[in-house]
């Protein structure tokens, strides 16, 4: 099933989190940012080279859409952690998935031709119910414009993962969609930098923090290819929903890394959001068996919008 690409990339996102809350002892954010995108472009280039292929889009326009988008909603995402506490600003940004069943919902009723999936959409609630529990966000008063911000890289996030999943649609390989997004991390990082006055990557560096930087630029860049393919060959919402197992992994980094047990509570929002997955899992195959009794074969990506 192509939407268990997410348990990949999802499982990839959480190292790349664990190495750049370590980078951040000895990079700046848009150094990190940097280096992830020069990283990316490295790999993607050595694969078409090695591989075949081209670089050539005929979908520019929607490349720079993807790119443009995901790089403010992480920029969005990074500046949110200095203004709420970690819990509450991932728990703001893990709304993607939500936001992504409101436009789908949204979409189909504008369009009148496709019905909601309302138990799938069910279940990417009842992940965030778990995510909740897991990270038991708080908000004050002082922190409604950090919390504002993070809610904003959420919604965005949906738009990114909905334009990820389109240029699937239209035939875009995974490759060249990494390639772009990489491309547009490294302009945009090295414009934060010239606009905080300092040159990039010009200063004494450590061999942990090159492992760091260089292990963050490869987890990124795989697990966009796998989140890719996930999103152009899978269920949206079942893809949007196992993206939830991301905080999983990093919970249990967390505790491993730094002994940051999450306590009861934390335990049953992890047990809530796999719980979940299964169930849409479970779902979204019964149904695939049931459609596939009553109608031909066809390619998969032509049956979805």
């Amino acid at each position: 099933m192509q939407s268990l690409w997410m348990l990949v990339a999802s499982f990839l996102f959480s190292i790349m989190g664990v190495c750049v809350k370590m980078a951040g002892e000895y990079y700046t954010t848009a150094e990190i940012v940097l280096c992830r995108g020069l990283v990316g472009v490295t790999v993607i280039t050595a694969i078409v080279l090695l591989r075949g292929g081209t670089f050539r889009t005929p979908f520019p326009r929607d490349h720079l859409i993807r790119g443009g988008i995901g790089v403010i909603s992480l920029w969005m995402w990074f500046y949110s952690f200095s203004l709420l506490p970690v819990a509450t600003a991932t728990t703001l940004n893990y709304m993607s998935s939500i936001w992504i069943a409101a436009m789908l919902f949204a979409a189909g009723w504008w369009k009148g031709n496709k019905k909601f999936e309302w138990g799938l959409a069910g279940t990417v609630l009842l992940s965030f119910i778990g995510v909740a529990l897991l990270m038991r966000p708080s908000l004050n008063a002082e922190q409604l414009v950090g919390g504002a911000i993070a809610l904003f890289s959420g919604v965005l996030s949906a738009m990114v993962y909905l334009q990820v999943r389109k240029l699937g649609l239209l035939g875009e390989p995974e490759y060249r969609v990494v390639f772009y997004f990489s491309l547009t991390g490294v302009v945009a990082g090295l414009v934060g930098n010239v606009f905080v006055g300092k040159m990039p990557l010009l200063h004494a560096h450590t061999p942990t923090g090159a492992f760091l930087v260089i292990m963050i630029g490869l987890t990124a860049t795989l697990a966009q290819i796998a989140m890719t393919r996930a999103y152009r060959l899978g269920n949206t919402l079942v893809t949007a929903n196992l993206q939830y197992t991301g905080i999983v992994f990093s919970s249990l980094f967390g505790v491993v890394i730094w002994n940051d047990a999450p306590g009861w509570l934390g335990w049953t929002g992890i047990a809530i959001i796999l719980a979940s997955g299964i169930l849409a899992t479970y779902h979204n195959q019964r149904t695939s068996q049931s459609a596939a009794k009553n109608v031909p074969k066809v390619d998969p990506i032509a049956t979805e919008v």
